[in-house]
């Protein structure tokens, strides 16, 4: 086998292990191995390795002693400071989508932003979730940057569990939407600060509050040490041999 179609192999082992664990079908905790790899797809030992290593580096997999390669949880301060990474780099692919997303994916960005309305019109939150994660993949995309495009898909894939559930917050469809049409505009009109800056507005929406709440839990708290009175040492004694002893 060449090291090009090493490399294709390990890279098509990777990305469908990746789009299973972004849609949940590898929840977290579920442990894979080379030799599953090479079970299922049919490949030597290499490329599965690759693929592993891949997605450890990813952060989507972490070895955990006794227990293997498994794939990663997040905690809630982690999420926290991945929404802040998360929030630079998705407008960094607005500001370059503005400037670089060719004709015919401009025309699919207005396709994905139609799907999101029907969604939000028939107030389907699984609906509009699908829609809204095509409309930033197209984005992704639209940047022509392979480097941020898979950086973007990794942690995406890492934070899905509270994104999965952020459509059934009350009114959260409805702003969402409103800022997808912001930005839309933005890109459609070649306005890179533009949409860096709704990009950027997007992702923060109403998280600002949440991700300070989440970011000061589970840290540790400093409490005053009570105060425990001190007991002098009992005075000596003098016994009849002149030798001191202590009275308890």
């Amino acid at each position: 086998m060449t090291p090009t179609n090493r490399i294709n192999l390990s890279d098509k082992i990777r990305a469908a292990l990746e789009a299973e664990i972004t849609n949940g079908q590898l929840p977290a905790g579920t442990r894979i191995d080379e030799q599953m790899l090479m079970e299922r797809f049919e490949v030597s030992r290499t490329p599965a390795r690759e693929a592993l290593l891949q997605l450890l580096s990813a952060g989507l997999l972490n070895s955990v002693p006794r227990q293997g390669t498994i794939v990663s949880s997040v905690s809630l301060p982690e999420y926290v400071a991945m929404l802040e990474i998360l929030m630079e780099l998705e407008g960094l692919a607005a500001r370059l989508s503005a400037r670089r997303m060719p004709a015919a994916q401009r025309r699919e960005l207005e396709q994905a932003a139609k799907a999101c309305a029907d969604a939000a019109a028939a107030d389907d939150a699984a609906a509009y979730g699908n829609a809204n994660r095509l409309y930033h993949e197209i984005i992704y995309d639209g940047s022509r940057n392979d480097v941020l495009a898979r950086q973007l898909r990794a942690m995406r894939a890492r934070m899905r569990h509270p994104q999965d559930s952020l459509f059934d917050r009350p009114g959260r469809i409805r702003n969402s939407l409103a800022e997808h049409e912001v930005v839309l505009k933005a890109i459609l009109e070649g306005d890179e600060d533009g949409a860096y800056r709704a990009m950027t507005g997007h992702i923060s929406s109403g998280g600002n509050v949440y991700a300070d709440a989440i970011a000061t839990m589970n840290q540790p708290v400093v409490r005053a040490i009570p105060t425990v009175p001190v007991k002098k040492p009992p005075a000596p004694v003098a016994t009849k041999r002149g030798k001191a002893t202590v009275k308890s």
